[in-house]
């Protein structure tokens, strides 16, 4: 009988449609090569649908939740104020499909440029978790005086034992498929009541896992050991803010954000898990032919993972790994090929089989397994 997932794609703004367009013709590439096939379900959302329209999240959200996955492309436009996409969209997903975990692999590929010098792929494999649902994203925030010399700004960081419990919980059970160290990141001198908190959900699901190795690290230093280290850390796991930004620099040491990528896990199946690269919508470069769509692809790849096609998602991003180490440029008109042309050389070498999975780290497998659902 021929495996089949149900998958709903968000195309999105700016270069979203390109690099996703990029990811579906990997996509049909793997359905050939491995033997499965996907029912897929396009639907507009994104700053000109919201313009149109005035949808947000509300106006999909029966039409997502059914689904095995949703492929995420980006969203954001200038002509839409700051905050209600994120917040309307992007932030009502997650809290709604409960996606608890941020999953992003930090992985310098052979051949793929990095500013740290002297820096190897062999250094640099990890992956960072980040607690997706809670902390300074979800608190609320009031402001008084707005427009005065008095004016005063108040925000909230939300922490509960519940929601930081699930995703480290995960993030031991992602070290243990890995090389059994797992890094809580962190400002405990500072934050110390938030700090404690997940120190004690740390320890005592550690107890759990004897056979992982936990060690702690500040959030600041880590910006320091990150680029210059980066193979002291194997899993970390961390809050909603410092995720989203030592993610960032994470992708800055792998080659930059067009070939970082990331899972947003629903942890329970409960719900569909969102799968999207970490780059905005650049609509400064949109419909240009300048838009890396690797991080795009490697989003697919981790969706493939998550769905359980293991060898699919293996060539995908080994081929996804071979087009980018022979790219003379990541990014703009240097990448010497166009957005749609790194798509179907990518698509070419998974549909003949050529993808040479030694390019791929070993410790990827245990990323893989342990997206699968039946892990979870």
């Amino acid at each position: 009988m021929t495996r089949s997932h149900s998958i709903a794609v968000l195309p999105g703004d700016g270069i979203g449609p390109e690099v996703v367009a990029c990811a579906l013709d990997v996509l049909d590439a793997a359905e050939q090569r491995f033997g499965f096939t996907t029912e897929r379900s396009e639907l507009a959302a994104g700053a000109n649908h919201y313009l149109a329209t005035g949808e947000l999240f509300d106006a999909v959200e029966p039409l997502l939740r059914d689904e095995d996955a949703i492929l995420f492309g980006s969203m954001g436009d200038p002509r839409v104020t700051p905050g209600i996409l994120e917040r309307g969209f992007i932030l009502e997903m997650r809290q709604r499909f409960q996606q608890a975990a941020n999953v992003r692999p930090v992985r310098l590929y052979p051949g793929v440029p990095t500013p740290i010098a002297g820096l190897t792929p062999e250094r640099c494999e990890m992956v960072i978790v980040r607690e997706n649902t809670e902390g300074a994203y979800v608190g609320r925030g009031s402001t008084v005086h707005a427009g005065t010399p008095h004016a005063v700004a108040m925000q909230e960081s939300l922490n509960t034992r519940a929601g930081i419990e699930r995703v480290v919980d995960f993030s031991f059970r992602l070290a243990l498929g890995r090389r059994r160290r797992l890094t809580l990141c962190h400002k405990t001198n500072i934050l110390v009541a938030a700090g404690q908190l997940w120190q004690q959900v740390v320890a005592d699901v550690g107890e759990r896992y004897p056979e992982v190795e936990v060690d702690y690290v500040h959030v600041d230093a880590m910006c320091f050991h990150l680029p210059l280290t980066p193979e002291r850390f194997d899993v970390v796991v961390t809050d909603n803010l410092f995720g989203d930004i030592i993610t960032d620099l994470g992708a800055v040491i792998q080659g930059g954000l067009g070939v970082a990528t990331s899972a947003n896990l629903n942890l329970d199946g409960s719900a569909p898990s969102m799968f999207e690269a970490i780059h905005g919508s650049a609509p400064d470069i949109a419909g240009s032919g300048r838009a890396n769509p690797a991080g795009a692809i490697l989003s697919l790849a981790l969706m493939l993972g998550h769905l359980g096609e293991g060898d699919a998602a293996r060539a995908v991003e080994a081929a996804t790994v071979e087009v980018l180490g022979g790219l003379p440029a990541l990014a703009g008109e240097e990448m010497g090929l166009s957005t749609s042309q790194i798509g179907s050389r990518i698509a070419e070498i998974v549909r003949e089989g050529r993808a040479d999975t030694a390019l791929v780290p070993d410790s990827l497998l245990g990323v893989l397994a342990s997206l699968e659902p039946s892990r979870l």
